[in-house]
C-alpha cells in the first residue's frame, strides 16, 4: 500500500536512525522502526496509504509500544517533525478516550444484562450480540456527530445515550434489575419497542423519552451525570444520528450489518484506530504495563470492622463526572443574574455598571454558543450554552466575593472605575468560564490536573472572549482567592494557565505587556529595566488585588507605600492631570509583578533542568541564571514570539561553551523532553526571522548568539559580569496543605480538606477518602445517619474536656484550658466571652465552631507568604 516515494524516504530516514549515536535500539528492532519510518514519512508527505491499525498489525506492536518506541527512535531533534509529532498527540488522546469510554462500557453492561439470560431469549440475541451491537453503534454516532473526539464527557453523554436507547429494545428477561422493571413498565405502558413503519423516528423517540424518562435517570444516577446535560444530547445529537444513519431495528435491536459497514467506511477515511478491535481484546489495543492511560485501580477494602466509606474507583470518567457534580453542586445556590448585593455595589457606583455588565454578559452568550458548536459540532450549540450559563454563575459569585473583599480591605462601597472596566469583566467572565471548560475537559489519560490539549483547551478561550493573554493573567490570582470553594484540580489548572501566559502567550506580537515594557523604559531617569534585579531575593508579595492590576499604575516607585495598595475608587480618577516635576511617573504594579513571577517560574525551569544535566558543576548553575536573567530584562525582545524555555536552553548552551563544559544541545533537549509540560514544538520550532522557523540550534546560532555574543564572552574574561541575586523561591500561593490539621485543646479533632472522589448520589458532597481513617470523620452538611454516631461524638468531646478540667486542677501553674475551639464565630470566641444560643447542642456547637475554623484555615494558609515577606521586612 506504500507508494514508492515514500518507500525511498523511509529507507533514508532508516538508514539515518541506524547509523546515529546510540541507535541501539533501532538496530535491535528493526522490523518496528522501519515500520515507523514508513509512518513519519508518510505523514510528512501527506501520503497516508493505511489506517494506524494496519501499521500496528504489519510490525506487530500495540499502540503505546508504538508510542514509546517513536520517542526512543527520535535521536535527533529533525527525525519527528512537529506535524508527525501532532498526528500522534491527536492519535494517543482518541487512544486514552477509547480506551477509558471501552472498559467503562463492558463494566455497565455487566451491571445491566444478564449472563446467561432465559431459555426464552433467541440464541441471536446472546450477551455478546448486544456488546458488539452497542458499542459499535456507539462508535459510529461518536464519529458521525462529534468533531471533537478527544472530549471524554460529551463522548461519555453520547454512550448513555446509545445504552438508554438499546436497554428500552431490549427483552426484559435479558436484564437485570432495576432495568428490568424498567422496561416491563414501558411495554405496559403502551410504548413501542419495535417502532411502527411509517411513524416519524424523531417524534417516536422524543415522545418515548418524555414520557419515560426512567432508565435515562437510573444511568445517569448511577454514573453521577447531570440528567438534563443527557438529555439535551439526546434530543439535539443522538436523534438525528439515528436518522441519519437509517437505523433500522430488527428482533427488538439494530442490525449489526447496517452499522457495521457504515464505521467501516468512517474508519477507512480515518485512517486512525480500528475501536471495534476493543471487543475482542486485540493484543494492539492493551495498555503496557506501564499502561499510557494511568487508570487508578479499586484499592483494597479496609477492615470491615471500621464503619467507613469505601473509595470509589477513579477511573477516567468517573473522576471527570466526580468533578462535574462537585462544580454544579457549588454553583446550585448561585444564580445567572446578579445578585442583590452586587446591585447594591452597581448602585453606590458614580457610573452605575448594571447595563452595560447585562448586555456584555448576553453579546458573550450568543458569541460562544457560535464558538463552540464551530469547535464541537452544529448540534452542540446547546450544550455549549450550558456550560456557559455556568460560567455565568461563577462569574457573578466571584465578582461578588472579590468586591467584598475589597470593601473589607479599604472601607470604601464606590467601585466604579473597576466595575467599568471592560477588560476586567471580560478577562473575570472568561475565567469563569473556562474553569467549567476544563472541569467538563478532563482528559482519559491524566492522573493529575494537568489535562492534555484539547481543541476546547485553554487558550482556546481567549480567541473566543478576544483576549489578550496578559489581561487574562491579572485576573487569576483574585480568581482563586475569591472562590475558596475551587478544587485543587481547578486551582492548579489556571496555575497552569498562568505559567503558559508567562512562558510564551503573553510575549506574542500585539500583547500589552510590550506597550508596557516601552513606557518602563522611558520613565524619567529610569534604566531599561522592567523590573530591577535587586528585587529578585525579596519574597513576592500577594497582596494585590485585581483592582490593582487592572487600574494600574497605581503607586509611585520613590518610596514603599505604608497603606494599602490604591484601589478602584482611588486610582487614576483623582490623579492630577500634570505631574510635578520632582514626581516620577508611576510604576505599572502588573508589570512588575509579572516580571517577578516570571524571573520565579524561569528560575525554576532552568534549576530542574540544571540538576538533570550539570549536578556535578554546581559553579554555573548562578553564572546560566544572571545570563539568563539578563536576557529577559535587557534583551525582551527575543522573547517576542518565542518561549522561556528556548532562552533557558540557550543561556545553559552558551554558558557551557565559555566554560568549556561539554554540553551538547541534542543532551540538553532530551533532558528537557522529560520534564513536566514541554512540548517537542518547543525545540524543533522556533522563530528565526519573520515567518522562518527553524531548530533551536539554528536559533542559537543566528540569532541569540548575534545579539549576546559579547555578554557571553565576558563569562570567560578574568571580569566576568556581576551576578544576578536567585530569586526568593516561596511557597505557591494556590496550594492547600492536604494533610488533615489537629485542632487545638487536647480534642482528636481533625480538619482535612475535603477530598476527591465524591459519591453525589444522595444529594451532598460525601467524602469517601479521608484521614485519619481511625477517627470518627466529620463532613460538614452530611446527614448522619445513625444517633450512635453523635452520641460517640459527644461522648469523645465531653471525656476530652474532662481531661482538661483535671489537668488544670492539678496545678495552679499549669495554663488554663479553652472550653471551646479558640477560633473566630462572627469575630469573637468563647474566650472573650461569647455565649451560643441556649438551645444548641454541645456537637452543634462544635459543627459551628468547625466551620469557621475550616474557612480561617484557608484564609490563614493564603497569607501564609505575606506575613513572612512582612516579618522579614521590619
Amino acid at each position: 500500500k506504500v507508494s514508492e516515494s515514500v518507500r525511498e524516504k523511509a529507507w533514508k530516514t532508516y538508514e539515518s536512525l541506524s547509523a546515529a549515536d546510540g541507535a541501539l535500539a533501532c538496530n535491535k528492532k528493526k522490523k518496528e522502526t522501519w515500520g515507523i519510518c514508513i509512518f513519519i514519512v508518510a505523514i510528512d508527505l501527506d501520503e497516508v496509504t493505511f489506517t494506524f491499525t494496519e501499521l500496528l498489525k504489519s510490525i506487530n506492536i500495540s499502540v503505546c509500544t508504538f508510542f514509546q518506541f517513536l520517542k526512543e527512535v527520535d535521536v535527533n531533534m529533525d527525525t519527528v517533525s512537529t506535524k508527525v509529532d501532532s498526528t500522534v498527540s491527536r492519535l494517543k488522546k482518541k487512544y486514552d478516550v477509547l480506551f477509558a469510554l471501552y472498559h467503562k462500557f463492558e463494566r455497565t453492561c455487566g451491571l445491566i444484562y444478564l449472563e446467561q439470560p432465559s431459555s426464552e431469549i433467541s440464541a441471536e440475541l446472546s450477551s455478546v450480540l448486544v456488546l458488539k451491537n452497542y458499542w459499535i453503534t456507539f462508535l459510529l454516532a461518536k464519529g458521525k456527530v462529534l468533531q471533537v473526539e478527544d472530549d471524554l464527557v460529551i463522548s461519555f453523554q453520547l454512550l448513555l445515550c446509545v445504552l438508554d436507547y438499546f436497554i428500552k429494545l431490549s427483552p426484559p428477561a435479558m436484564l437485570k434489575e432495576p432495568y428490568k422493571s424498567s422496561v416491563s413498565a414501558v411495554t405496559v405502558n403502551g410504548s413501542a419497542r419495535t417502532p411502527r413503519r411509517g411513524q416519524n423516528r424523531s417524534s417516536r423517540t422524543a415522545k418515548q423519552l418524555d414520557t419515560d424518562t426512567k432508565i435515562i435517570e437510573i444511568l445517569c444516577k448511577e454514573h453521577d451525570c447531570n440528567l438534563e446535560e443527557v438529555k439535551n444530547v439526546y434530543f439535539t445529537s443522538f436523534i438525528p444520528f439515528l436518522n441519519s444513519a437509517g437505523i433500522v431495528a430488527s428482533n427488538g435491536l439494530p442490525e449489526v450489518e447496517v452499522i457495521l459497514k457504515q464505521y467501516d467506511e468512517l474508519y477507512l477515511k480515518n485512517k486512525d484506530i480500528d475501536a471495534r478491535l476493543f471487543l475482542n481484546h486485540d493484543e494492539t489495543l492493551q495498555p503496557d504495563v506501564m499502561p499510557c492511560s494511568q487508570l487508578e485501580r479499586t484499592p483494597l477494602k479496609n477492615n470491615t470492622d471500621e464503619e467507613i466509606n469505601i473509595m470509589l474507583p477513579q477511573t477516567p470518567v468517573r473522576a471527570a463526572m466526580n468533578n462535574i457534580q462537585q462544580l454544579i453542586m457549588i454553583l446550585n445556590s448561585a444564580t445567572d443574574k446578579p445578585s442583590d448585593t452586587l446591585i447594591m455595589y452597581f448602585n453606590n457606583c458614580t457610573v452605575n455598571p448594571k447595563d452595560s455588565i447585562l448586555k456584555r454578559v448576553e453579546s458573550f452568550d450568543h458569541i460562544f454558543k457560535k464558538k463552540f458548536a464551530e469547535a464541537v459540532g452544529q448540534g452542540w450549540a446547546e450544550i455549549g450554552s450550558q456550560r456557559y450559563k455556568l460560567g455565568v454563575r461563577l462569574y457573578y459569585r466571584v465578582m461578588e466575593s472579590m468586591l467584598k473583599s475589597e470593601e473589607e480591605r479599604l472601607s470604601v462601597q464606590n467601585f466604579s472605575k473597576l466595575l467599568n472596566d471592560n477588560i476586567f469583566h471580560t478577562s473575570l467572565l472568561a475565567c469563569a468560564v473556562e474553569v467549567v471548560m476544563a472541569t467538563y475537559g478532563r482528559n482519559a489519560s491524566q492522573s493529575d490536573s494537568t489535562s492534555a490539549e484539547t481543541d476546547l483547551s485553554f487558550p482556546w478561550i481567549l480567541n473566543v472572549f478576544d483576549l489578550k493573554a496578559f489581561d487574562f493573567y491579572k485576573v487569576i490570582e483574585s480568581f482563586i482567592r475569591a472562590e475558596p470553594s475551587l478544587t485543587r484540580e481547578m486551582i492548579k489548572h489556571l496555575e497552569h494557565c498562568e505559567h503558559r501566559i508567562m512562558e510564551s502567550l503573553a510575549w506574542q506580537s500585539g500583547s500589552p505587556l510590550f506597550d508596557l515594557i516601552k513606557q518602563s523604559k522611558e520613565r524619567e531617569g529610569q534604566t531599561d529595566q522592567p523590573e530591577p534585579t535587586s528585587t529578585l531575593n525579596v519574597p513576592l508579595q500577594h497582596n494585590h488585588t485585581a483592582a490593582d492590576l487592572y487600574l494600574s499604575p497605581v503607586k509611585s516607585p520613590k518610596k514603599k507605600a505604608s497603606g494599602p495598595p490604591l484601589s478602584a475608587t482611588s486610582t487614576p480618577d483623582v490623579q492630577p492631570a500634570v505631574i510635578p516635576q520632582t514626581q516620577k511617573p508611576q510604576k505599572s504594579t502588573s508589570l512588575s509583578l509579572f516580571y517577578k513571577k516570571v524571573y520565579l517560574l524561569a528560575y525554576r525551569r532552568l534549576h530542574t533542568l540544571f540538576l538533570h544535566l550539570l549536578s556535578e558543576h554546581p559553579d554555573l548553575e548562578p553564572l546560566i541564571w544572571t545570563l539568563f536573567q539578563h536576557t529577559l530584562q535587557n534583551e525582551y525582545e527575543l522573547m517576542r514570539d518565542r518561549h522561556l524555555d528556548q532562552i533557558m536552553m540557550c543561556s545553559m548552551y552558551g554558558i557551557c561553551k565559555v566554560k568549556n563544559v561539554d554540553l551538547r544541545f541534542k543532551i540538553i533537549v532530551s533532558a528537557y523532553k522529560e520534564l513536566c509540560n514541554t512540548n517537542q514544538e518547543t525545540f524543533k520550532r522556533v522563530l528565526i526571522r519573520e515567518e522562518q522557523y527553524d531548530s533551536i540550534i539554528v536559533f542559537y546560532n543566528l540569532v541569540f548568539m548575534q545579539k549576546l555574543k559579547t555578554n557571553i564572552l565576558q563569562y570567560a574574561s578574568s571580569r566576568p559580569p556581576t551576578l544576578s541575586p536567585i530569586p526568593h523561591i516561596p511557597r505557591s500561593p494556590y496550594q492547600f496543605s492536604n494533610s488533615p490539621r489537629r485542632v487545638p485543646a487536647g480534642n482528636n479533632i481533625y480538619i482535612s480538606p475535603l477530598k476527591s472522589p465524591y459519591k453525589f448520589s444522595d444529594g451532598f458532597q460525601s467524602p469517601t477518602k479521608m484521614t485519619p481513617r481511625s477517627r470518627i470523620l466529620v463532613s460538614i452538611g452530611e446527614s448522619f445517619g445513625t444517633s450512635e454516631k453523635f452520641q460517640k461524638i459527644n461522648q469523645m468531646l465531653c471525656n476530652s474536656e474532662c481531661q482538661l478540667k483535671r489537668s488544670a486542677e492539678v496545678g495552679a501553674a499549669a495554663p488554663k484550658p479553652l472550653k471551646r475551639l479558640r477560633f473566630d464565630i462572627e469575630g469573637q470566641d468563647e474566650a472573650d466571652g461569647s455565649k451560643h444560643l441556649p438551645q444548641e447542642s454541645k456537637f452543634q456547637q462544635k459543627l459551628a465552631e468547625m466551620t469557621s475554623t475550616r474557612t480561617r484555615m484557608q484564609k490563614q494558609k493564603l497569607n501564609d507568604g505575606n506575613d513572612t515577606s512582612a516579618s522579614e521586612e521590619k
